[in-house]
């Protein structure tokens, strides 16, 4: 079993491969949007490797009442929700409890967004080509609200790229996403965090700095010098 060293190789890896497929689609400069926290610092990686503008989409996820690790669903910006009624249903969660849920993570997301995007304004995306990551998918409920939130701001093109996702990880999207994207998607699958050597949870003050690297990065100079990963990129095998 390979795993990934950490986020920023497998931003590395994961931006060599959408390089490859822009090209083949001729998608050019789009907008690269990653879900704080832990896709951050993968986004960082793949925008050097795309030479691309790198900005964030904050979601949050609606945990399972005593299951918080479980989504039922997750919200995103400009009131976006997603719920898995199945899910929902299975577990008995009522209406009352979903509600307690989305407002307790309505605070945490708004609070996000004002750190994250601070003097920034609403994301303006109409006519865009957008490029959402993450560091995996697991239920796939995050990466759904962040494509319809997206797609809410008039987005052009979507496209989801993530290192590891189970083997279906398209499906639970839904088709929402133009193109879907990923280089590892192992057959036996629990967690995103298992196919990391490092998953160290990401901090507001990383999420920040690269965010900071990466604007200044675009204002000097256009032409992105790519890391020696990035341009040769170890396969990644499920054994």
């Amino acid at each position: 079993m390979t795993k990934y060293r950490n986020r920023r190789e497998a931003g590395q890896i994961l931006g060599v491969h959408l390089e490859k497929e822009l090209r083949k689609k001729e998608l050019t400069k789009p907008l690269v949007l990653g879900l704080p926290r832990g896709g951050i610092p993968v986004a960082f990686e793949v925008a050097a490797v795309l030479r691309c503008a790198l900005d964030v989409i904050v979601t949050r996820k609606l945990g399972v009442p005593g299951h918080a690790e479980l989504a039922c669903g997750a919200i995103g910006p400009d009131g976006v929700e997603i719920l898995d009624q199945r899910l929902v249903s299975e577990c008995g969660i009522t209406d009352k409890q979903i509600s307690d849920i989305v407002a307790r993570e309505s605070v945490e997301l708004t609070r996000r967004q004002e750190l994250y995007r601070t003097g920034l304004g609403p994301l303006n995306l109409s006519g865009r080509d957008v490029i959402l990551v993450d560091d995996g998918i697991a239920t796939g409920a995050t990466m759904m609200a962040a494509a319809a939130s997206v797609k809410k701001c008039g987005a052009k093109m979507i496209v989801v790229a993530v290192p590891v996702a189970p083997d279906d990880g398209a499906a639970r999207l839904g088709g929402i996403a133009n193109i879907y994207l990923c280089p590892y998607q192992p057959a036996y699958f629990s967690s995103v965090g298992e196919w990391y050597d490092d998953f160290t949870q990401t901090s507001d003050a990383e999420v920040l700095h690269l965010l900071q690297l990466a604007k200044n990065r675009n204002i000097s100079s256009p032409e992105i010098p790519q890391s020696p990963v990035s341009q040769s990129p170890t396969p990644l095998q499920c054994q």
